[in-house]
């Protein structure tokens, strides 16, 4: 089974939007123009990752896969439903 020690990174730009990567490489593999976008990381959590382990929003055998293959695991934020998005637009005028 494979295991690793995961840090994951929350970005400052987008609510929901996460940044797996090998604890020891740190973000050495990730691609300078996804950290632009992404925002300076902020560190969100240290975990043990197996194949085994219940994440909230992602695969665990999928987020080891990609940190194998690439070297990060980026996890997008849930699409917003339609009307909350109306709703955000309204407020929006509001201010």
């Amino acid at each position: 089974m494979k295991k690793l020690i995961c840090e994951v990174f929350r970005s400052p730009k987008e609510e929901g939007l996460y940044l797996y990567v090998e604890k020891a490489k740190g973000l050495k593999d990730v691609p300078e123009a996804l950290l632009e976008k992404f925002g300076i990381p902020k560190s969100a959590m240290t975990m043990l990752l197996d194949e085994e382990r219940k994440l909230a929003k992602a695969d665990s055998k999928k987020v080891l896969a990609a940190i194998e293959e690439h070297g990060y695991y980026l996890q997008l934020p849930p699409p917003k439903e339609a009307y909350m998005q109306e709703i955000n637009h309204h407020n929006s005028k509001l201010f």
